[in-house]
């Protein structure tokens, strides 16, 4: 089950959403309630031929996006989203495992989880609680 946390008119919601069974129902539970829900059939996509012609040639690939490998094995968990840091889980020292939450971000008025993108130790927080930070933001550097 995957595990969401929404916030509407202030009130916190703890959501569970099961793997789709094959009659289209999914059981989904809500603060501790289960529901089976039943999804909309999914219409099938119309598809339009494409005329090609002798001169009509395949479009060339994108080229790759390259990331530079962190130097010295030193790298920063960036903000994927412009928002509000609403809590920060580790301190400075602290080991953190991949996929570990990090802290929490505000954006949109929805919280996200902000995870470690690798195993390692917090060397740096770059930002504080309540701080409102850009999207690309160094939130944590870690070693």
């Amino acid at each position: 089950m995957k595990e969401y946390r929404y916030k509407i008119n202030g009130n916190l919601y703890k959501v569970a959403v099961g793997d789709i069974e094959e009659n289209n129902h999914v059981r989904v539970e809500v603060n501790g309630t289960a529901y089976m829900v039943e999804l909309e059939k999914k219409k099938a996509p119309k598809i339009k031929p494409v005329l090609r012609t002798a001169s009509t040639s395949p479009a060339a690939p994108p080229p790759a996006i390259s990331r530079p490998a962190p130097i010295g094995g030193v790298s920063a968990v960036r903000s994927p989203l412009p928002g509000v840091i609403l809590e920060i889980k580790v301190k400075e020292g602290d080991a953190v495992k991949r996929g570990q939450t990090l802290m929490i971000l505000e954006a949109m008025k929805m919280e996200n989880d902000i995870k470690a993108d690798r195993d390692g130790k917090v060397t740096a927080i770059k930002v504080s609680k309540g701080e409102s930070i850009l999207e690309g933001t160094d939130l944590i550097i870690i070693e």
